[in-house]
């Protein structure tokens, strides 16, 4: 059986199947990525549910796996050369996960860096920014008197949506008939904006029907529909 008590983190959250890949994550836009991924891969995993509420995410055991304290995390423990490997950051578990499997990645060495530049396209613009939005509009942000914050990162993310919109007229994906780890990236960051965020009249989201249509597709996929509750909430 494979020993995974190496690694601290296995203290707090221990491992039930050691031998499958350990996720650390909860179901937060960037959090479900992995677990979306996981799904449609069809990897063998088990989730564990790092609690912001309980402030897990700073606890020396998650810090020993990830020290910059953001889900999520995984130890694979066949990883290159079949010894565990510990991986944090969500891009970079997507495109790990997408070379361990053979999926979710072209083949073709110019698409796969073209899928690569969307991918950042989400970690460095989408994410952060859709993020500010969700703060200065539905958290404490919105308290503030002062409104440019807030209309600097509206502004952006309405731009931000203007670039994917043309990105995707004609296409049924980012990459066009390919679905791939940048639709699994950037749509649960769409879907946040407008769902739980309730920021789509903010920033215009009627206006963009091509992202409407992609992120329908997205969440009716069923892999999609089980990852966007993994690991469950206790």
């Amino acid at each position: 059986m494979t020993d995974l008590s190496a690694f601290q983190v296995t203290r707090k959250w221990p491992a039930r199947h050691p031998d499958r890949l350990q996720l650390y994550s909860l179901p937060t836009p960037n959090g479900v990525k992995v677990s979306i991924a996981l799904e449609e891969t069809g990897l063998p995993y088990e989730p564990h549910l790092v609690s912001f509420e309980r402030h897990d995410q700073t606890s020396p055991e998650f810090l020993s796996l990830n020290p910059n304290n953001k889900i999520p995390a995984i130890i694979d423990p066949d990883g290159p050369g079949g010894k565990p490997l510990a991986l944090w950051e969500s891009g970079a578990i997507l495109v790990y996960l997408a070379d361990k499997t053979g999926q979710l990645m072209p083949a073709d060495a110019a698409r796969r860096y073209e899928t690569l530049q969307w991918l950042m396209f989400q970690m460095g613009g989408v994410g952060p920014f859709f993020g500010q939005v969700g703060f200065f509009h539905k958290f404490a942000g919105k308290d503030y008197e002062d409104k440019r914050p807030r209309q600097r990162y509206v502004d952006e993310s309405k731009r931000l949506l203007r670039v994917l919109e043309q990105r995707l007229a004609g296409r049924d994906w980012i990459m066009g008939d390919e679905y791939t780890v940048a639709d699994i990236a950037t749509f649960p960051w769409v879907r946040n904006l407008v769902g739980f965020y309730g920021a789509g009249e903010l920033v215009g989201f009627a206006d963009f029907p091509n992202v409407q249509r992609v992120l329908a597709a997205f969440v009716a996929r069923p892999a999609v529909v089980r990852g966007l509750n993994i690991p469950a909430r206790g």
